[in-house]
């Protein structure tokens, strides 16, 4: 990858996304534990244009933990143009199977965003015992003594095995980075969007065969065309030019994961 890239212009944006894909990731989830922090974002095609506007974005991104390529899209895009090859670990699939598989009964998992009605229903599915909610309100990246009572509830819930942010981008970045910096928090922390409410049928996930196709965005885009219109068909293209001026890289696997900053 490294020589395809190395060819962009000096100065090009440079986006790093971590080595795994669903199964070979799950098992770092299972691993984790709850004696550091650390937090996990699934950058797709918006956040990666976010990315190329937003410094304060490429900083919250670059911090992250781990960095998975959410979009099937842009990684056969990137094949496609670039001939380089990513793996995908789409943030839904990753919050289903963690579900399914890793959280046990007993873990004390925390869940900002969604309603009681969500938390109550993904306790009484996975039979969870120990699942402590807070619903932020509307608006909450404009609202600094929201967002703090959201970071000391957080904090106060910690040490925790997971925490699911499900406040929409950038919101929850902001706060698994605002966690990371304040470095009280112990426990991994998810940037899930949309993926809780797919787990609450909230939401129609797209079949399995428009999600292999690289065509969710199309069955997202048809079940809510006022609110999606102006993201798939007016801001995504503007990944095509990114495309060709930026470099696209996996990251070098860092021996301490634990997320925290070297200067608290």
């Amino acid at each position: 990858m490294s020589p395809a890239s190395s060819q962009r212009p000096a100065g090009a944006l440079l986006y790093q996304f971590d080595d795994f894909d669903l199964a070979r990731f799950l098992p770092v989830t299972a691993e984790f534990g709850s004696d550091r922090y650390g937090f996990i974002v699934t950058p797709n095609v918006d956040h990666l244009i976010r990315c190329h506007d937003d410094a304060s974005f490429r900083e919250i991104q670059g911090a992250a933990t781990y960095v998975l390529l959410d979009s099937r899209v842009a990684a056969r895009l990137l094949m496609v143009f670039r001939a380089v090859r990513f793996p995908v670990c789409p943030g839904s699939d990753l919050t289903a199977a963690m579900f399914s598989k890793v959280i046990r009964p007993a873990d004390r998992i925390v869940m900002i965003g969604g309603s009681a009605k969500q938390a109550h229903e993904l306790a009484r599915l996975h039979g969870l015992t120990d699942l402590r909610h807070h619903e932020p309100p509307m608006g909450l990246i404009r609202d600094s003594a929201a967002i703090e009572r959201c970071l000391q509830f957080i904090e106060d819930a910690s040490p925790f095995r997971f925490c699911f942010l499900a406040v929409g981008s950038p919101q929850q970045e902001i706060l698994a980075h605002a966690l990371w910096k304040r470095g009280r928090a112990r426990g991994l922390a998810l940037c899930v969007g949309a993926s809780l409410n797919f787990l609450t049928d909230i939401e129609r996930r797209a079949p399995k065969w428009m999600q292999q196709a690289g065509l969710e965005w199309l069955y997202r885009l048809q079940q809510a065309p006022q609110r999606l219109a102006y993201r798939y068909l007016v801001r995504g293209p503007r990944f095509f030019a990114q495309l060709f001026y930026s470099r696209f890289e996996l990251r070098r696997a860092a021996e301490d994961r634990s997320g925290q900053p070297a200067t608290p």
